[in-house]
């Protein structure tokens, strides 16, 4: 069956990981998926990700963080959806908790965090938030 959203499809996985305490999820690969775990893994949300091609078009397995036994990613949902994308300015970016959330985003410079886009100056298509 074609995958419409597949970065969609990511964040369920790992949302419904998290609400069943799994330690691992997998997925199939993309470099989209692969872009956004590296921003999850550098802000401290998830522990690792590791990509395995052995398999026809790869697999990314996710290892999920937890502290004190509940899930690190609180929330995390997408924002800019394929029948609906949503670009912002970095000006315009608002902030998701008061900062204590992030915003990832595709830039030109590739998918960053909200807090690398501003230290950039760019803005982009605004793909999830994170809590």
């Amino acid at each position: 069956m074609a995958m419409n959203d597949p970065l969609g499809d990511l964040l369920t996985r790992i949302r419904n990981g998290q609400k069943a305490r799994m330690t691992a999820v997998t997925s199939p690969a993309s470099r989209l998926r692969a872009n956004v775990l590296e921003v999850l893994k550098r802000e401290g949300y998830i522990r690792n990700y590791t990509v395995d091609q052995s398999t026809p078009g790869g697999e990314i397995t996710v290892e999920l963080k937890y502290h004190e036994g509940q899930p690190v990613i609180q929330e995390i949902a997408r924002v800019s959806k394929p029948g609906r994308r949503v670009y912002s300015k970095i000006a315009d970016l608002p902030r998701y908790y008061n900062g204590l959330g992030i915003s990832i985003l595709s830039t030109p410079r590739g998918v960053l965090s909200d807090s690398e886009a501003r230290t950039q100056n760019v803005g982009g298509e605004v793909l999830c938030r994170v809590f």
